[in-house]
């Protein structure tokens, strides 16, 4: 028999129940974002002992200063027209057939001046300290746009689809294997046709 006065007695026990059951709903149905970055291959730590011999005209120099503007080739140029400079350089197909480098798929102007060979063109990007961090994506944007739409287009004659298409469905965890075994060598081949050689210089100081 209870005493008289005595407060009421809770039971816990439900109410732990029920805690750890909310626990493991949150752990179940809770995601984490990971942050995305870009997607870039860092040079290595030590340099090769013989490093190959690049010509300047396979170069691609873009530089932003630290207003914002753009410098490409040693010449002021907007934004919007940075995309179809850049796949005109790396689409030129300048070379003359020696060590290779010869393109039977370009569709550029063949420039003797500019580039030789996808392969072995190579856009240089620097910025300033100062850049805005807005103006560098942008940048960065356009750069890769340039790649990716002259993947697109050969992709589309080679396969009838979008690389960028194809790479996302690769990409994505929820496509079988199968799929992916056939997806693999043509991204592979394609990649191999505009390889994207983006290099990054160390930014200017102001």
């Amino acid at each position: 028999m209870a005493r008289r006065g005595a407060p009421p007695e809770v039971n816990a026990g439900s109410m732990a129940d029920i805690a750890f059951l909310l626990l493991i709903f949150f752990l179940v149905t809770t995601t984490i974002e990971t942050d995305a970055g870009l997607d870039r291959k860092l040079p290595p730590i030590e340099p090769p002992e013989n490093p190959p011999i690049i010509k300047q005209k396979n170069i691609f120099t873009v530089v932003v200063n630290k207003n914002n503007q753009l410098l490409v080739e040693d010449s002021p140029m907007e934004l919007k027209d940075l995309r179809e400079a850049a796949k005109e350089f790396l689409d030129n197909g300048g070379g003359t057939g020696e060590k290779g480098e010869t393109c039977d798929y370009c569709q550029g102007p063949r420039n003797p001046e500019s580039s030789d060979h996808p392969n072995k063109a190579i856009i240089s990007l620097q910025n300033d300290r100062l850049t805005e961090y807005g103006t560098y994506i942008a940048v960065q944007n356009e750069l890769v746009a340039a790649y990716n739409e002259l993947r697109n287009r050969e992709a589309q004659r080679l396969f009838g689809e979008d690389f960028t298409s194809m790479d996302a469905r690769y990409l994505d965890p929820k496509t079988p294997d199968g799929v992916k075994d056939d997806l693999k060598p043509k991204i592979e081949r394609i990649q191999k046709m505009y390889p994207q050689k983006l290099s990054e210089a160390e930014p200017k100081s102001n």
